[in-house]
């Protein structure tokens, strides 16, 4: 990544304000890329500082991932929706509607419902706008736009602090992803696609680099073969560890895939292979 070019995140692509200790402008652009830092959501190691605190003394993985999700159960009352406020006589029972099924909601229908609560929590929590959901999102007045708008707000409706439930989980994976890579700062991950005009291009490098602008959140993995299933193009990319949501192996069945990490956006350098 020794690009001179000076490329920089598009005011149109984040907002102005988000809720953790980078501003979208810098955590979306490429020298966050190059060189990143830790990423904290306002607040929420500090309240659940207990959690952190046992899972240091716990050397074992397998153990660490049940004591997260026993957190989770007991922090938003998960198998106890009585405790939240549910009823058995409500019109809309959406008491299922945790973290686990908005991850793997998205990773079965990126443009769906839940991809679009994973996405606006992208928004929320980072500053970094959707740039497609179910079709290019290009300004606020697009019918794509208003659609991912209604899903977004269908998904969070009735739902148990699910954003909150999402900040625990992407600070957990920063958690583990620390205990799990020491020293390291990036992880070289691939990403199969079939249309490069899906991904909006600011920069091209040399006939093999370019400079993408990224959906707020995206799916790449971690084994090139499988990436090369899903599209005529390979992308590869050196992404930090920082702006990893969370990936496959966090905490059992997950997800389906092998590998699979979800990639927050902004700016990213990366190589194209054509197959």
């Amino acid at each position: 990544m020794t690009t001179t070019t000076p490329v920089s995140l598009p005011r149109w692509a984040r907002l102005p304000i988000n809720r953790c200790n980078l501003p979208a402008a810098i955590l979306g652009g490429l020298t966050f890329q190059r060189a990143p830092i830790p990423l904290e959501l306002d607040g929420v190691a500090q309240f659940h500082r207990g959690l952190f605190e046992l899972l240091d003394r716990l050397d074992n993985a397998k153990e660490r991932a049940q004591a997260f999700m026993m957190h989770m159960d007991a922090s938003f009352f998960l198998g106890q929706p009585e405790q939240a406020g549910y009823t058995a006589d409500a019109t809309l029972d959406r008491s299922r509607a945790d973290y686990l099924r908005m991850v793997r909601g998205w990773a079965f229908d990126a443009d769906g419902r839940e991809g679009a609560v994973m996405k606006g929590w992208v928004e929320s929590r980072f500053g970094l706008l959707q740039r497609y959901h179910g079709g290019p999102i290009r300004d606020f007045s697009d019918d794509s736009y208003r659609r991912y708008l209604e899903m977004r707000s269908a998904g969070l409706y009735g739902t148990n602090a699910l954003e909150a439930q999402l900040d625990l989980l992407y600070t957990y994976c920063q958690y583990e992803l620390a205990r799990a890579h020491p020293g390291k700062t990036h992880l070289t991950l691939y990403r199969g696609v079939n249309r490069m005009d899906d991904h909006e291009t600011l920069a091209q490098l040399d006939d093999k680099r370019r400079v993408v602008l990224l959906n707020s959140l995206s799916s790449f993995t971690a084994n090139r073969e499988r990436a090369d299933e899903f599209g005529d193009y390979l992308l590869t990319a050196e992404v930090p560890l920082s702006k990893i949501a969370y990936y496959t192996k966090l905490l059992p069945g997950m997800l389906r895939g092998e590998e699979e990490y979800a990639v927050i956006g902004g700016l990213y350098e990366v190589s194209l292979a054509a197959w």
